[in-house]
């Protein structure tokens, strides 16, 4: 896995070069949401944690997506899906219902699980293998349908 701080550094220099002020100042925001984990936690991140703290400003631009356009801010709804465009770019790419179902298949069957009730332990054997790359509500929808 590559360096994602590294990553976007560099994908900042070549926004400034190309005199692209939107990805610039969007590079920009990310990094200083970085940067303000790392001042907060007094540590540097690793790429997991460049990666949680890109996964939570893609989540907060989906829901300013969605507020935005409710209340009926077109521009800003643009701006704010450009940014998460962007975000998205820098993270894994996310897995297909298929993927996901192969994966939720085999944990129920490493686990035991034949009813809901077993429904915390198949979240806790695979959310280490999903997180990122799958959202959690789905993936518990889809447990939830699969031991029905």
């Amino acid at each position: 896995m590559s360096d994602l701080k590294a990553e976007l550094q560099s994908a900042l220099i070549d926004a400034m070069k190309a005199k692209d002020s939107a990805r610039r100042d969007a590079i920009r925001l990310l990094n200083s949401a970085i940067k303000q984990v790392e001042v907060d936690s007094r540590a540097s991140l690793d790429n997991k944690g460049v990666q949680a703290v890109l996964q939570k400003e893609a989540k907060q631009a989906r829901e300013s997506i969605a507020e935005l356009e409710a209340g009926g801010h077109a521009q800003q709804a643009a701006s704010a899906k450009y940014n998460l465009q962007l975000i998205e770019s820098f993270l894994p790419r996310p897995l297909s219902e298929q993927e996901i179902r192969q994966v939720l298949h085999k944990a129920i069957a490493a686990t035991g699980a034949g009813s809901p009730r077993d429904m915390g332990a198949v979240m806790q054997a695979v959310m280490p293998e999903l997180r990122g790359r799958a959202d959690g509500r789905q993936v518990s929808a889809m447990v939830k349908e699969l031991l029905s």
